[in-house]
């Protein structure tokens, strides 16, 4: 018998990477209370088996020597709603443990004092939630900035700058075209940023100066601007990432001031 998602309390949600390699593979938690006008949360994310890498190993896939980190402190309220949502909309599984492929397991308390052990069935959605999360936590502690993303692309006839920047504490985004701002629903701008690291990019063919030149330029957050032409590739044959993007982009340069989605 599951919980009532609006009776739930606390969450405490568990993940292990599973057959990951170092230095990628990692565990962490997230324990959550909603009893209060904020969501009280305590986090905790190890990485695991790294003594068996070089440090060089470690940093050329873009870590550092010392990833673990833990926070405890105060979320914005409307995560709350979020989770529950979530949990409410959920199936679950009749395992017990995770197995070698790892995943996410939650526990729930209730107000009646009812705890209830589950692992989910729609895995995906509750890491993406999770990773979210995890962002608002490096948001708020100020280990992040928030992810900023532009789009730049320069013809004969204009010049138009695409600016995102991603608030994953309160789950908005600001949106400008050429320094106007425009609205973005959350949802649809956190589909773009999920489609934006899917290609690969090529870090040789990258500039930190702003182009100038004819063409169309995304930096993804880290401030390298990538020429779709040669520094953005594809990794499934089968997906063009690459061209929904910037598709995608075109479609948000092209919004008018002031409209809505």
């Amino acid at each position: 018998m599951h919980l009532k998602s609006d009776d739930i309390t606390r969450l405490e949600i568990d993940y292990v990477t599973g057959e990951i390699p170092p230095p990628f593979s990692h565990v962490f938690k997230l324990k959550l209370s909603f009893s209060k006008n904020f969501v009280n949360t305590q986090f905790d994310i190890q990485y695991t088996d790294r003594e068996e890498l070089s440090p060089e190993e470690i940093t050329d896939e873009g870590f550092t020597l010392a990833d673990d980190y833990r926070y405890t402190g105060e979320l914005p309220k409307l995560w709350e709603n979020v989770f529950k949502k979530l949990y409410a909309s959920s199936k679950w599984s009749n395992q017990k443990s995770l197995g070698e492929k790892g995943g996410i397991k939650l526990l729930a308390k209730d107000i009646h004092g009812k705890i209830t052990r589950d692992i989910p069935l729609n895995q995906n959605e509750w890491y993406l939630c999770c990773q979210d999360f995890i962002q608002a936590i490096y948001e708020i502690s100020k280990k992040e900035a928030p992810l900023r993303i532009r789009f730049k692309e320069i013809n004969s006839a204009q010049e138009v700058l695409v600016e995102l920047l991603f608030k994953f504490s309160i789950r908005k985004v600001e949106f400008l075209v050429n320094d106007q701002p425009r609205v973005l629903d959350w949802e649809e701008g956190r589909e773009l940023a999920s489609l934006i690291f899917i290609p690969d990019y090529d870090y040789s063919c990258a500039s930190e100066e702003d182009p100038t030149k004819a063409g169309s330029y995304l930096d993804c957050g880290d401030g390298y601007w990538h020429n779709f032409e040669q520094g953005i590739i594809n990794l499934d044959p089968e997906f063009d990432a690459k061209a929904r993007v910037l598709q995608a982009f075109r479609e948000l340069a092209s919004q008018q001031e002031g409209s809505k989605d």
